[in-house]
């Protein structure tokens, strides 16, 4: 108990600091910097900005007064990080969840560790760190590697060494942001997941995706169900083999077919097989005709 009153205190002085205009940090390099940047201070929750890094838009309403119930109890444990833009003012680079919370409740201070860095620094602080310790929808991951690769023109390659990911993961989320905007929205709000997002996702018919999408969700189809429905249609697009004419054995001279045609006084058709074996078509147009033609076949 003793330590924990003593590191609030400490906080509360270096809080004290902060409002200091005689002391006012603006690099690692100033005076008392060492005390403040990577240390954990009270800020005030009015002197905190809303970091436009952040790649989590979406915030479940349940889930957030759960936590805010938390820390109106237990306080807040983990501490938020800022960067520190001017004197008394600062940006979340990670913690929204947990600074949205502590509003609810009513907090006027919250635990940070304070950072100094420029913009590129705290996207990419910002990104990484929200990527690796929360629970993002793969449509907001795949976004904050999109946005690093456009910002900060960062490579695959690069990306997985910053996130420690796999570059082969990184790709997989970012084809993500292929699909239809309707799909996209679908996956956030978990009515299909990402494994159904990959199967959708080898199609490029905008049109065709939504109508797949609207069968999952209709039918509760499986990932796998999934896979087997674009597989299907994918086979449906091939060209299909042309058939080959059937070889024939020998041919029947047409002088011999016009023979069976005189003969028996109706035009008589001959079809030979490859394999030798054939037909002979005698058609008749009456009773009368028939017993005519087995005259003739009886001679």
């Amino acid at each position: 108990m003793a330590k924990a009153i003593k590191k609030q205190a400490l906080g509360r002085g270096l809080s004290a600091l902060l409002k200091d205009p005689e002391n006012d940090i603006k690099s690692v390099h100033d005076k008392n910097a060492d005390k403040v940047v990577g240390n954990i201070i009270e800020l005030e929750i009015d002197a905190i900005e809303i970091n436009p890094f952040q790649p989590r838009s979406n915030f479940n309403e349940e889930s957030l007064k759960e936590l805010a119930t938390s820390i109106k109890e237990l306080g807040v444990i983990q501490p938020i990080t800022v960067r520190k833009l001017d004197f008394n003012k600062y940006q979340l680079i990670s913690g929204e969840r947990r600074l949205r919370a502590s509003t609810l409740v009513g907090l006027k201070t919250v635990p940070a560790y304070i950072r100094i860095a420029n913009d590129n620094e705290s996207l990419v602080m910002a990104l990484v760190e929200n990527i690796q310790r929360h629970d993002l929808d793969p449509i907001e991951i795949a976004l904050s590697y999109q946005r690093l690769m456009d910002e900060i023109e960062l490579t695959q390659e690069q990306m997985s060494e910053r996130v420690g990911k796999k570059r082969s993961t990184i790709a997989n989320y970012l084809r993500l942001l292929k699909l239809d905007p309707i799909i996209q929205t679908g996956i956030r709000d978990g009515f299909i997941s990402m494994g159904h997002g990959r199967a959708i996702i080898n199609i490029e018919d905008l049109d065709v995706q939504t109508d797949i999408y609207q069968k999952i969700v209709s039918q509760n189809l499986s990932v796998r169900d999934t896979e087997a429905l674009v597989k299907s249609y994918q086979d449906s697009l091939k060209p299909k083999p042309a058939t080959k004419a059937k070889s024939v054995s020998f041919e029947v001279a047409p002088s011999e077919k016009n023979k069976f045609t005189d003969y028996f006084g109706t035009k008589v058709d001959i079809k030979v097989a490859g394999n030798g074996k054939g037909k002979i078509t005698i058609p008749f147009h009456s009773e009368e005709d028939f017993n005519r033609i087995v005259k003739l076949i009886k001679g």
